[in-house]
């Protein structure tokens, strides 16, 4: 249920909306034509939750506020599009040579925009870290790094999608794209993993408002109200099957196989 009013005076332009979802919902508040401030508040029953929102909106029609009937967009919409994720990515690898240097700059960069923003980039980012999470990149992960758990995957497709678009979709359809890649990470003595990237956008909303996780993961799920990051898939591989990988992915198997990152 979404109820959105309009209070407009010669002293006054706002906006109050309030999405209600099972037993939370959220309100996004401010003047007409800004993102607004966003909070969400939890009940212990669908029941409580509907009747406090009808108590906020009673309340709201009593102070003046109109249901919006107008056709413009009152709330701006979030910045956050597809081609300034990826512009945001290639930024920020200039931004330090430590990749915690990069992570520190990327979520002082998110803090920045609005709230609506950052939840947009993580909801971008993990759409792409689902797709990335198929059999053949497990079993190349599982090749380079000799071994590669639920969670080291987890970090292996972070560490893959940070290095940007062209490499992430070419490597989705072909893992051995990614030998060059891991060559400089064996110069450098460092595997495949970057979990910090996954917690970027948490991060950013604890700068910007100073509440902590916890009031992250409630506002981004109920606005946001993406699919499971991680579907399920068959691997198609053994781990005890070495002829099997290696014809999967001789190249990998060839560097990798008997001497992994």
């Amino acid at each position: 249920m979404e109820t959105l009013l309009v209070f407009r005076s010669s002293f006054s332009n706002k906006f109050w909306k309030i999405t209600v979802a099972d037993t939370s919902f959220a309100v996004n508040y401010g003047k007409i034509g800004t993102a607004g401030s966003v909070n969400v508040k939890d009940f212990p029953t669908p029941e409580a939750c509907k009747k406090e929102a009808h108590r906020l909106i009673q309340s709201k029609l009593k102070k003046g506020y109109q249901p919006a009937v107008s056709t413009d967009p009152l709330i701006k919409e979030s910045a956050m599009t597809e081609a300034y994720f990826w512009q945001l990515l290639d930024r920020c690898k200039e931004k330090g040579d430590e990749p915690d240097e990069q992570m520190e700059w990327l979520a002082s960069q998110l803090a920045k925009g609005s709230v609506i923003d950052i939840l947009s980039f993580d909801s971008i980012l993990k759409k792409h870290y689902s797709q990335s999470y198929t059999s053949d990149l497990w079993a190349a992960a599982y090749i380079a790094m000799g071994g590669c758990s639920d969670d080291c995957f987890d970090y292996f497709r972070a560490w893959l999608l940070y290095l940007g678009k062209d490499v992430y979709y070419k490597a989705i359809k072909d893992p051995e794209a990614l030998l060059p890649y891991f060559g400089l990470l064996q110069e450098q003595e460092e595997i495949p993993q970057l979990e910090e990237f996954l917690m970027v956008a948490c991060e950013a909303f604890e700068e910007k408002t100073g509440r902590d996780m916890e009031d992250y993961w409630k506002l981004y799920d109920q606005l946001m109200q993406d699919d499971d990051p991680n579907p399920d898939i068959d691997l198609d591989w053994d781990e005890d099957d070495e002829e099997g990988l290696s014809r999967m992915f001789p190249q990998l198997w060839v560097v990798y196989g008997e001497n992994p990152l």
